[in-house]
């Protein structure tokens, strides 16, 4: 028996937080900053975990699907904070700046709030969402055209 993770209202907005989580890491600091006044007013912030740099461990496959190999590592900053009694917000950001790591987490925090999801999510995380795929449509446009493509003739006769 399959299930469908879009009846489960639980899965569901657990794919919501996982798709505004990665929209918020890909932008930067400043649409962060730019967007942080359209935060409501907030009780105090209680940082369970302050931001704090550490490094992951990159890993690949080889071919995609084949034995996988150490690529190298990168700098990660991680944050956790509740606003009030509310829900705890994360926020990840690859690099080492601790301001973003913890905008991310607020905004984390405030979108896990039924009351202010919908407005967060059309001012804030869909405008951001649809410049990252207009950037990533230009960027692929502008490697599509510099694509090389190969062709090998066949020798002697078959």
């Amino acid at each position: 028996m399959t299930t469908d993770p879009t009846a489960d209202p639980e899965s569901a907005t657990h794919a919501a937080r996982k798709r505004w989580l990665a929209v918020l890491a890909r932008a930067s600091r400043a649409e962060l900053e730019a967007a942080h006044s359209c935060l409501p007013e907030l009780p105090a912030m209680q940082q369970v975990r302050p931001a704090e740099s550490g490094m992951v461990m990159l890993r690949g496959r080889v071919g995609g699907t084949g034995d996988t190999f150490n690529l190298g590592e990168a700098s990660v900053t991680r944050c956790a904070l509740r606003f009030g009694a509310g829900a705890l917000g994360v926020g990840y950001a690859l690099g080492r700046d601790k301001r973003k790591a913890e905008l991310i987490a607020a905004f984390d925090a405030v979108l896990q709030d039924e009351t202010h999801r919908e407005r967060l999510m059309r001012e804030v995380v869909e405008p951001l969402a649809q410049q990252q795929a207009a950037q990533r449509d230009v960027k692929s446009r502008a490697s599509a055209s510099s694509a090389v493509e190969f062709f090998t003739f066949v020798r002697g006769a078959a």
